[in-house]
């Protein structure tokens, strides 16, 4: 018999064009996008290459004791300074805050999986060349796995501000939901086309869920460079980072305990993105030597709805490590 291959309908040929022509016009629509948010939100940083990784950090200067700054995910440097606290903590350090790889203005090279022990011995050679020795580092999100790691892999901290952490791996539907722009192929296709305008939408649905029980600073809603954080290599990096989160956490889990430095945790006990009694608590009971802050009626941008307590933990955690150096 012989097998002829046959004409597809009039109406799925049409329905082919008309998705293909959608997805085409998407693309030409995003691509016009970032570019229009790259002129708006020049870097206002300087940039370090590291072992091929172009940095993007901004540095305060001085030669303060050294506080570095890293954000959560899905944000960059412009998080810590809408929230106050880059200017706040720049006042009585040396602050230098970094766009982790593929947020913001630094690259992301897809030769690595960028875990959080990828990004601190990245960081650690960055601070060799700046000249940066043992800093305080304060770290929202996402961010406080890198900061862990600096503390667990690299010992190159001396003490730790660990705001609205995840630590422990839990079961997240926000796994499944965010993390397909990081599929290959896929995820190629869905963020130079949906993604971003699926991001625009739902923007402010998590900007709410972010804040809540607060709400949303006027500074965040009307500065936060929101294009920016939905160019299609920011998308990637944070869905590779949703996709990863529970396994980083199951890496560090068991290790905790046998950090020795000062430490304080900070959490809002209405935080609707991280459970505060499996993550920042159970921390504080496993973290020897560590205070915790549990603040209530606040959510998960604790840097944007509290940042002079936030500066507060700072300062106290900065004398705390003072008092340590003289006494060795």
């Amino acid at each position: 018999m012989t097998v002829r291959n046959l004409p597809l309908p009039k109406t799925a040929a049409s329905g082919m064009l008309l998705a293909t022509t959608a997805l085409a016009g998407a693309a030409i629509f995003n691509r016009q996008m970032a570019k229009t948010a790259e002129r708006k939100h020049p870097p206002e940083g300087q940039f370090l290459t590291v072992d091929g990784v172009r940095l993007h950090y901004v540095d305060s200067g001085g030669d303060k004791s050294p506080v570095v700054l890293l954000h959560g995910n899905g944000t960059m440097i412009a998080d810590m300074a809408i929230s106050g606290l880059l200017e706040r903590v720049s006042r009585q350090h040396r602050t230098i805050a970094f766009d982790r790889p593929g947020f913001g203005y630094s690259s992301r090279p897809r030769d690595k999986d960028w875990t959080p022990s990828d990004q601190a011995s990245l960081l650690c050679k960055a601070f060799a060349r700046l000249g940066i020795e043992k800093p305080l580092v304060v770290a929202h999100s996402w961010g406080t796995l890198v900061a862990l790691a600096l503390a667990l892999d690299e010992d190159a901290v001396s003490g730790l501000v660990l705001i609205s952490g995840y630590f422990y791996p839990t079961a997240r539907m926000d796994v499944a939901l965010l993390s397909p722009p990081f599929v290959p192929l896929l995820g190629d296709i869905m963020r130079y086309t949906v993604s971003p305008l699926l991001g625009r939408a739902l923007a402010p649905l998590m900007m709410s869920k972010s804040f809540a029980p607060s709400t949303v600073t006027e500074d965040f809603r009307s500065r936060f460079p929101l294009d920016l954080a939905l160019r299609p290599s920011q998308l990637r990096a944070s869905a590779e980072e949703t996709a990863s989160m529970t396994s980083a956490a199951v890496a560090f889990q068991n290790h905790y305990r046998s950090l020795q430095l000062p430490a304080f945790i900070i959490a809002g006990a209405g935080d609707r993105i991280v459970n505060v009694d499996q993550q920042s608590r159970r921390l504080a009971r496993d973290l020897p030597g560590s205070a915790l802050w549990v603040l209530p009626g606040l959510g998960h941008m604790l840097h944007h709805s509290v940042p002079d307590q936030v500066m507060e933990a700072i300062e106290m955690l900065s004398k705390r490590i003072s008092r340590i150096r003289l006494a060795a």
